[in-house]
């Protein structure tokens, strides 16, 4: 549950944004969307695996070029 004090005289849409920016962080969107079907593990881990050669490649062409 988050909590976000608002402070007296504070604009209530600082708050709001205050709040929605806490929302992301603790990233329960994306834990519910994740959770609403099941992934077998060895089909998340080929995804990682593919991310990480992809974040791989940019990064070696940004050192060579």
């Amino acid at each position: 549950m988050l909590i976000i004090p608002v402070k007296d005289g504070e604009n209530i849409d600082r708050a709001l944004k205050r709040y929605k920016r806490k929302f992301d962080r603790t990233k329960t969107m994306k834990n519910l969307r994740n959770r609403k079907q099941f992934t077998k593990p060895s089909v998340s881990k080929r995804a990682q695996i593919i991310k990480a050669k992809y974040v791989q490649k940019l990064r070696t062409a940004e050192e060579q070029g």
